[in-house]
């Protein structure tokens, strides 16, 4: 039989430190992400920023590894660096972080404009509608027009080449 858990009180420091620590051990938060879901869960604003300053000079709260997890995520799933650095800016990151982070990634926009491209579009024409949907497409992703374009132009050549 199972011993009956106590619920933790609402203003007990410990309780918010418990509360955002067990909130990390699934995925990094931001800062400010994490506060708004511990003021969510009832704990008053003082509590949440003496958690969250524990949780910051422990360790196991940063912006700099969340900022990094989170735009190597995007990244993965195909998104632009426009779209990235509005995310990471969405999270009241610093800008700062949001560069380092970016610089971080080390990526080739052209390229992965170019494999979004492709994964998308299988059946890839230069000219005429495909191209311009394709361009909208990459652009909505966050790639700016510039790189979109570039990697529809390295795209086309390729396809020439083949052909």
């Amino acid at each position: 039989m199972r011993a009956k858990s106590r619920k933790a009180s609402k203003d007990d420091p410990g309780a918010a430190y418990a509360a955002g620590l067990r909130l990390l051990a699934r995925r990094e938060h931001s800062r400010a992400e994490l506060a708004r879901k511990l003021e969510q869960r009832g704990f008053a604003a003082s509590l949440v920023t003496s958690a969250l300053a524990r949780l910051r000079d422990d360790g196991y709260l940063s912006e700099e590894r969340f900022a990094h997890s989170l735009a190597r995520h995007r990244v993965d799933q195909g998104y632009g660096e426009l779209r990235i650095r509005a995310e990471l800016a969405h999270h009241a990151l610093s800008g700062e972080v949001v560069e380092q982070a970016l610089l971080e990634l080390d990526a080739d926009w052209v390229e992965r404009a170019l494999l979004q491209a492709r994964r998308h579009f299988p059946a890839f024409r230069a000219k005429g509608p495909e191209a311009a949907r394709a361009l909208r497409h990459l652009t909505q992703r966050g790639f700016p027009a510039s790189v979109a374009r570039s990697a529809l132009a390295r795209w086309a050549e390729s396809v020439q080449e083949q052909g």
